[in-house]
């Protein structure tokens, strides 16, 4: 897929919303941080970001106006990550219902009747999570994007290692995993203060937290197959941390999914090719509910 350079931004002729916060509390009591923009009479879209990242994940997405213009689109900082409450005890995290019901209580404060989902990496994992306990009728398509939907090692990369020395209470161990693990999410490194948010963000989550997130149940991938509902799956050719097998296999178990390659591209590619990125995705959401 060729990768174009970033379009500049247009001014919308519509009112749009800025980002706003919205209130969410998950049925166990974390508050929950979730935020909204766009076309608030737009087709739907909730963005889930991946592990010890945050709804700035997404900031060229929320940067891009032409997106804003069409579609009403909110993101939320997972259990654990963020600016989302962070309890420390196993019972919050190793529960599959919580992480679904954190996913239904964002869409419900939010207003959305049948959003796409876009789920990254970690993020796929909440997927399968939401329709196993809430079905698929609440939902109109799922993008997959470098997401994990199996649980087997091998569709690990090897920038996966660090996240093992990320759960590190030695503050210089999990710095240093944790910038080597940032370094691994991208083909080529951004430069200067995208790469010093990028990081910033990563550091928040305790890690306590991040042992728990990572110490949940094994997810079999048995959601893939029951899925009747559009798939778009996009993976990265140089992607460090799920290797694109991952996706491959993602799209062989969905009927009907289409599997999108980004070359040259590592493990965020709505970071690193966003104008691609940002126009698949806004063709697709039209498809899904026409």
């Amino acid at each position: 897929m060729p990768r174009d350079k970033m379009l500049p931004l247009r001014t919308p002729k519509l009112e749009l919303l800025s980002l706003q916060s919205i209130p969410v509390t998950s049925p166990d009591g974390l508050a929950l941080a979730a935020y909204a923009w766009g076309n608030p009479r737009g087709r739907e879209i909730v963005f889930i970001h991946g592990y010890s990242q945050s709804h700035l994940s997404w900031r060229r997405q929320m940067d891009d106006a032409a997106l804003a213009a069409e579609f009403r689109m909110v993101a939320y900082d997972l259990r654990g990550h963020g600016s989302s409450d962070q309890p420390l005890a196993r019972e919050r995290y190793r529960d599959d219902k919580l992480w679904a019901d954190d996913l239904a209580a964002v869409m419900a404060a939010a207003g959305l009747k049948r959003p796409t989902l876009v789920a990254w990496s970690y993020g796929g994992r909440v997927v399968a999570d939401y329709v196993r306990f809430h079905g698929q009728d609440g939902i109109a398509a799922i993008n997959y994007v470098a997401a994990v939907t199996k649980a087997d090692p091998a569709f690990w990369g090897p920038g996966l290692k660090y996240t093992g020395e990320m759960t590190s209470n030695d503050l210089a161990t999990n710095v240093r995993a944790s910038r080597r693990f940032v370094h691994a999410c991208f083909a080529g490194r951004p430069a200067g203060e995208e790469m010093e948010i990028t990081l910033a963000y990563t550091m928040a989550i305790p890690a306590k937290a991040r042992a728990l997130v990572m110490a949940r149940t094994r997810d079999e991938g048995d959601i893939l197959p029951q899925l009747r509902l559009p798939v778009l799956v996009t993976h990265g050719t140089m992607d460090r941390i799920i290797l694109p097998a991952a996706s491959q296999y993602t799209a062989a178990q969905v009927r009907g999914a289409r599997l999108s390659l980004y070359d040259a591209v590592g493990h965020s590619p709505f970071f690193e090719d966003p104008t691609c990125f940002n126009r698949e995705l806004a063709a697709f959401v039209r498809s899904a509910n026409e």
